[in-house]
């Protein structure tokens, strides 16, 4: 999804000089504790889910939920496409610089790193929340630290972990018989195969995270990475980064003076026949692609040796969301062994589950171990190790930086 938005830091100025309290920072209620009492308010109500429409099977998936939801509780789920968080964000700081306390628009937001960190520092969000809901004791924080911190910004409650994302690389004919196992032989492959490659847009996540892989994997120190970067270091650590990118860009896809626009368009290259290497956050992309007949069925995924950066996506309800019953309910019905096994179909969307197979019973587990991983589809042991997120001001700066290199902004 995209995530920057020019307004976000006007209405952020504004915010810093109104005299406008911190509501909803330590919000109590309505209280998750009190389940039963949130089961009952929530029935009637209407939950406005502002999500990334940017992927059909994943807007299938989540029509899916709203239909068992209206059954089951009662609750109406109407999802608002994005192109870019920055919206949602943008128009919870509008509401908070006017006063409006209560009665958002918006009760449910994906969001993630750099927006999170906004509204979490200007207390935009209601909370914390995530670890009263009663289906979270599947969730397996545990093994995966990663889903109690976005982009090194610890969650403390305040978001919901509900899929997992790790950045796969896929491809036909020579992207798979002279396969890149890192970021120096992609540039090396590229340079063999001129056209055959692109990346998106970096104003879209999946493009921002390609730039981030470079850097991660060109840094001599990826410690610093996971702190804020001063000018001096900013220039020093990102020089490989912009090296790397100048020499890449004449062997893309017309020349990188374009890019698709997010891993849909990306995607429809290699249908077409444009590019034989692509790339995605969703391991089984390729997967679920080929069962919809939108790729040929010899396309294969594969992972960088070192590893590949991966996170977790979270949930968040704004401070002032109109219809916060609905939306604590909605959350936990997203984390149920139903509504995650169903999400990690890879007839549909795909995308991995946050749960514990451990803390499952014998049924809900079965829901898992009977489904598919699809040909495509890497074994967890295939995908190697997941790298982490850089400190989200990394990826603000550095995307600022190539708009400004590549696009003269």
């Amino acid at each position: 999804m995209k995530w920057r938005s020019t307004l976000v830091p006007i209405l952020l100025g504004l915010l810093a000089v109104a005299s406008i309290p911190a509501a909803g920072a330590q919000e109590a209620s309505p209280d998750p504790r009190d389940w039963p009492s949130i089961v009952e308010k929530a029935n009637g109500q209407t939950v406005y889910w502002y999500a990334w429409g940017g992927s059909q099977p994943l807007n299938d998936y989540i029509a899916w939920v709203s239909d068992a939801m209206k059954a089951r509780y009662g609750v109406s789920v109407i999802e608002v496409k994005l192109t870019d968080t920055a919206e949602a964000v943008t128009r919870v700081l509008a509401e908070k610089v006017a006063g409006r306390v209560e009665g958002g628009a918006v009760d449910l937001v994906w969001i993630n790193g750099p927006n999170f960190a906004s509204m979490k520092e200007n207390h935009l969000l209601f909370g914390p929340f995530a670890e009263e809901l009663p289906d979270f004791r599947y969730v397996d924080v545990e093994a995966k630290p990663t889903l109690r911190s976005d982009f090194t910004i610890p969650t403390d409650g305040f978001e919901v972990p509900w899929n997992l994302a790790q950045i796969v690389f896929y491809g036909d004919g020579p992207a798979l018989s002279s396969q890149p196992h890192s970021a120096l032989e992609l540039l090396a492959w590229a340079k063999a195969h001129p056209g055959r490659f692109t990346y998106p847009d970096p104003a879209n996540f999946l493009g921002a995270t390609f730039l981030k892989q470079v850097l991660i994997e060109l840094s001599s120190d990826r410690r610093r990475l996971q702190r804020p970067p001063d000018d001096a270091d900013f220039d020093r650590a990102t020089a490989p980064l912009f090296a790397y990118l100048d020499a890449l860009k004449p062997n893309l896809w017309r020349q990188g003076r374009v890019h698709p626009s997010n891993s849909a368009a990306l995607r429809n290259l290699m249908a077409d026949g444009e590019i034989d290497l692509a790339l995605s956050f969703n391991p089984a992309e390729a997967s679920s692609a080929i069962a919809r007949g939108e790729l040929p069925a010899s396309v294969r995924s594969f992972v960088f040796d070192k590893g590949t950066i991966g996170n977790a996506s979270f949930l968040a309800i704004p401070f002032n969301a109109a219809h916060k019953e609905a939306a604590l309910l909605l959350c936990d019905f997203l984390l149920s062994p139903e509504a995650q096994a169903k999400k990690q179909d890879p007839a549909g969307y795909g995308g991995f589950t946050v749960l514990a197979m451990g803390k499952l019973n014998g049924v809900d587990r079965a829901r898992f171990e009977t489904l598919p991983r699809g040909v495509a589809t890497l074994s967890t042991e295939e995908l190697g190790p997941v790298l982490p997120e850089p400190h989200p001001s990394w990826m603000t700066r550095i995307v600022t930086e190539w708009q400004r290199r590549y696009e003269g902004r």
